[in-house]
């Protein structure tokens, strides 16, 4: 079976942001640019569909979906904290995030794709059930873990998340959630200042695995091996979601966390092993954060790789 990719160019690029943020339009004409390679042509492609509404408050409370879709700006720009804002482009870029998502998922339980890469962006992993914070609105990853259960009996989901930041959204949302395992390594202390390794959630299936300012791909497979693929063979899931942020990358400028794209690469195939013993393969990656371009594009071209089996 293929890889899918799941992209929205042009949603993805009108979702605009103050002069000088990180969270840039760019990040998706890097990506562009890493999967035009020859390497990438037998790629299947299509266009993120739009997300729909009931499937956002499986993970987020009601009035805050609405809140958010209201605040939806005709011009200009609406700050909904320091860092994270609306564009009039901003509504369609985040239900096409949750569209794709839910999509991959479609495609990988009915066999059309063995795995599946969601390339668009505004991030989602921020996104607490009821706060939009750091450059995120609705948690992609979060909602297309419970779309599966709910669309498709998935019983066990393992959301993975190696962005340098902690998803405190999805920990959030899954704290109570014996079905779903949340695993993450992440540079600590950072924001957004979650991510202890002793914050566990009720059923012992939050699995933190900090990691140090200064600390190298070395430190990122230790914890991988010694803490967090321990626990996901254990919990054996039958779907797993991937939160792909790059901004481990030793060039990104927001963090401290010396990996090389190679090291997402072999995350990656560590991760599709795991899929393969107890999930049939079936792994649906979303893109989160990275934001030096040529970081996240050497390692985007890394990442996908592997899911493609080379």
């Amino acid at each position: 079976m293929s890889t899918l990719l799941l992209t929205h160019t042009a949603s993805s690029l009108n979702h605009k942001v103050s002069e000088g943020h990180p969270e840039r339009p760019d990040r998706i004409r890097a990506m562009e640019k890493a999967l035009s390679q020859d390497t990438f042509k037998p790629l299947v492609r299509e266009e993120a569909p739009m997300g729909d509404l009931e499937t956002v408050k499986l993970c987020h409370d009601e009035s805050y979906v609405e809140e958010i879709r209201a605040m939806s700006p005709k011009q200009g720009l609406v700050y909904l904290d320091g860092d994270t804002m609306m564009s009039p482009g901003t509504w369609e870029a985040v239900m096409r995030g949750v569209g794709g998502a839910n999509a991959g998922v479609d495609a990988v339980v009915s066999g059309k794709a063995q795995n599946v890469f969601v390339g668009t962006r505004p991030c989602g992993h921020h996104a607490e059930r009821n706060r939009a914070m750091g450059f995120c609105f609705f948690d992609q990853a979060a909602i297309a873990a419970r779309y599966a259960q709910k669309k498709h009996g998935v019983g066990r989901v393992a959301v993975v998340d190696f962005d340098v930041h902690h998803g405190n959204g999805s920990q959030d949302i899954f704290w109570a959630d014996p079905t779903v395992m949340y695993c993450s390594t992440h540079q600590m202390p950072l924001f957004p200042g979650t991510g202890a390794a002793q914050e566990r959630g009720e059923h012992d299936t939050i699995v933190n695995a900090p990691m140090r300012p200064g600390d190298d791909g070395v430190k990122f497979r230790e914890a991988f091996e010694g803490v967090i693929l321990p626990q996901l063979q254990k919990f054996s899931p039958e779907l797993i979601i991937i939160s792909a942020g790059f901004d481990a990358h030793w060039r990104d400028p927001l963090a401290n966390i010396q990996l090389d794209e190679k090291d997402f690469g072999w995350v990656t195939r560590k991760l599709m092993d795991v899929a393969d013993k107890s999930a049939g393969g079936r792994i649906v990656s979303v893109l989160e954060g990275g934001y030096d371009l040529q970081g996240l594009h050497d390692s985007i071209v890394e990442h996908v790789s592997a899911l493609m089996g080379h």
